[in-house]
């Protein structure tokens, strides 16, 4: 049986990271004996049902070191009796050259923290993202002495130094990415490529149940009951809204929609004001962030679901949005950009509709198709719902980081071949 396992997260618990949240459930209930770190500590108002059933503890670090100054020094004065301060201290001596900020001054603070605070029974510690909190991980493995992996994913992955990337991976035990264009990125930047693994997220059906009941026919004749388009994302560049925005602002008048957006971000006013001066805020629902049972509520009741997602001015881009897992496992047709990992789960035309991202024009003309045709967005919907729960086993994916944990497991294996024009659960690294 392994031991137990210290989870570094950036912020706990997050509305927008769920499915950080469903793995660590699921590798509970596998039997890893897990503790929570959190860099920062919870901005949401509200928490989502899957947060109440996780049982491992949580250790919020100081978010910001002169807030808890005693604290911190305690933690410094205990890490360097520890075997690996010297070189943890030469590592990060070495990215401080590369990175002179406070914010790399902040992680080595927690770092020393952590590893003075980190219970005996702790021999390996896991990061979810590899920039911030992988770093605050590797300092602390080093000054323990112990081992580290890592879960990287989006931002994360296209906004770090390729150097970082590849320092990062070599010294890990092993690290997961959750889509195939971000292992074939992270594999080009490893030299230790053995130690690194595709592992999708999936979606836990039993979560995400079918919907009862036939899906309306809208087809946005009715001026009263207009078909229904949904987005659930942050404000913010990547996500493409204000793309959406200019599509929406581009179909004929006469056809009768209402768009309903879900999620918080900083690019809210700025979206609001460019949807007011297009002339249809009025069409509008922003709704801000809500728990999981309020948004698959709207995936429910909802026609279409539209993700103008583009890569960022600073690279930042998604990996394979786990919202589009959702909403397809809802039988709600899908929209989106045709960048990442998008393709990987959504085929051109057979379980949904691809777009050129940065492509309004395009995005306009297939939700004009899509909104007029309730029968074709049916089908799109159902085979969408197949996809996920063909290929995207929520249970095969613990079942393989559970492994990786050291737990036995009964997990049914998945294909390993990359080349599959479905995209299975799970590809292991060559």
């Amino acid at each position: 049986m392994a031991g137990a396992v210290a989870f570094v997260l950036k912020g706990y618990p997050r509305l927008s990271e769920t499915f950080i949240a469903q793995e660590i459930l699921g590798l509970e209930r596998a039997g890893l004996d897990i503790r929570l770190v959190s860099l920062r500590h919870p901005t949401d108002s509200a928490t989502h049902p899957v947060h109440s059933e996780i049982k491992a503890p949580v250790c919020y670090l100081p978010e910001y070191l002169h807030q808890e100054p005693r604290r911190v020094w305690r933690g410094i004065r205990t890490a360097a009796r520890l075997p690996g301060w010297g070189q943890a201290r030469r590592v990060w001596l070495r990215d401080l050259r590369r990175d002179p900020t406070p914010n790399r001054i902040r992680r080595f603070g927690q770092a020393a923290v952590l590893a003075a605070e980190l219970p005996d029974d702790v021999d390996q510690l896991h990061a979810h993202f590899i920039h911030t909190p992988a770093s605050v991980t590797r300092y602390a493995a080093i000054m323990r002495g112990i081992g580290w992996s890592v879960s990287a994913h989006a931002k994360d992955i296209w906004t770090s130094p390729d150097c970082e990337l590849r320092e990062k991976l070599a010294d890990c035990r092993w690290a997961v990415t959750c889509s195939k264009s971000a292992y074939d990125y992270l594999r080009a930047r490893s030299d230790n490529t053995e130690s690194l693994a595709l592992v999708y997220h999936g979606l836990d059906l039993t979560r995400f149940t079918e919907p009862a009941g036939a899906r309306a026919n809208r087809d946005g004749s009715q001026m009263d009951d207009p078909v229904r388009l949904l987005t659930v994302g942050r404000a913010v560049e990547k996500k493409g809204h204000d793309i959406l925005i200019a599509a929406l602002a581009a179909l004929p008048k006469d056809l009768s929609w209402r768009w309903v957006h879900i999620g918080g971000g900083g690019l809210l006013k700025q979206l609001k004001r460019q949807a007011d001066a297009a002339g249809i805020n009025s069409r509008i629902d922003w709704l801000g962030s809500l728990p999981q049972e309020k948004v698959l509520e709207h995936y429910r009741s909802s026609d279409l679901f539209v993700l103008a997602n583009r890569i960022a001015g600073d690279g930042d881009r998604d990996g394979l949005p786990n919202v589009l897992l959702e909403a397809q496992s809802q039988g709600l047709a899908c929209v989106a950009s045709e960048i990442s990992g998008v393709p990987e789960l959504i085929k051109e035309g057979i379980n949904g509709r691809l777009v050129p991202a940065n492509d309004p024009d395009c995005l306009t003309a297939i939700l004009r198709e899509l909104i007029v045709d309730p029968q074709k967005r049916n089908l799109l919907g159902a085979a969408g719902r197949h996809t996920v729960a063909e290929h995207f086993s929520f249970d095969t994916a613990i079942g393989r980081l559970a492994a990786k944990f050291g737990l036995k497991t009964t997990s049914p294996e998945k294909p390993d071949s990359s080349d599959d024009d479905r995209t299975p659960a799970l590809v292991k690294s060559a």
